[in-house]
């Protein structure tokens, strides 16, 4: 069921056309990334659900190529899962955007390994942080303090796992819209892949500018180019840290799109 151009314009995450559940994924609202009720996943120490880690084990692939951070290993759907090819009604549970290493990501995840004393001895906020890749380089780099947050349960229970691959232990995950609570003080916010939706955006332009000027908050922001992030008033407070060729894999699986940017942002 392939893409029309004008999903491939609009589409929050533009896939390839051969992956039904991420189809569905793509089809989705944007307010689905912040659903009310959802309790934090309290990472370290936390209960994994048996039936839940197995079918997170029995339905993903280990994988660490094809992305900019092969010393990173992560649980993902790929082609040669079999939810890959199912239609995408099929998925018992909701959309897995936890299951595909987004550009922007990629990118941040490869800058912090990089450069670890951006995050050595410092806290870090990954929002929206999916797979949580980008905090697990966090973690690797040095950083004392780490909070991933993301609003599906099971990407919290992903991203244990994850952090298991990595002999890691699981730092802190919250499953709440971190964008309806206090902020607390962070030394460095990442972000990638999240301006997709122009509501989002400007409610994530707005809580990132008051963590800059309340906290002096450092904020990253991955993204491979998307035209909401590009088109958005943002672009006047950002500045270009470093461009990544993404491998071809990820290519193939973003509509050809072929580099990530990591861009900081300085209201």
């Amino acid at each position: 069921m392939a893409l029309s151009l004008g999903w491939r314009a609009f589409a929050p995450f533009p896939m390839n056309k051969r992956c039904p559940v991420f189809m569905k994924a793509v089809r989705s609202s944007g307010l689905l990334l912040f659903p009310q009720g959802h309790c934090p996943w309290r990472g370290t120490g936390c209960f994994l659900d048996p039936e839940m880690k197995a079918f997170l084990e029995e339905n993903t692939e280990v994988t660490s190529s094809g992305s900019l951070t092969p010393e990173i290993q992560l649980r993902l759907l790929t082609p040669r899962c079999k939810f890959w090819w199912e239609r995408a009604e099929l998925w018992p549970y909701s959309d897995p955007y936890w299951a595909i290493y987004w550009p922007g990501g990629q990118a941040l995840s490869r800058y912090l390994l990089d450069n670890p004393d951006i995050v050595r001895g410092k806290s870090v906020l990954d929002l929206g942080s999916g797979c949580g890749a980008t905090a697990i380089a966090a973690k690797i780099s040095g950083a004392s303090r780490i909070l991933a947050t993301d609003i599906d349960p099971i990407a919290g229970m992903a991203i244990i796992l994850n952090c298991e691959l990595n002999q890691l232990n699981p730092f802190p995950i919250l499953t709440k819209n971190i964008l309806d609570l206090e902020q607390d003080k962070w030394d460095l916010v990442v972000l990638g892949d999240m301006f997709y939706d122009e509501d989002l955006a400007d409610n994530l332009h707005r809580w990132l500018k008051n963590c800059f000027w309340t906290h002096r908050t450092q904020v990253l922001i991955g993204d491979p180019g998307r035209p909401q992030f590009r088109d958005h008033s943002i672009q006047h407070q950002l500045h270009k840290v470093v461009e990544y060729s993404l491998p071809e894999p990820t290519r193939q699986e973003n509509n050809g799109l072929t580099t990530s940017t990591v861009w900081d942002f300085q209201p």
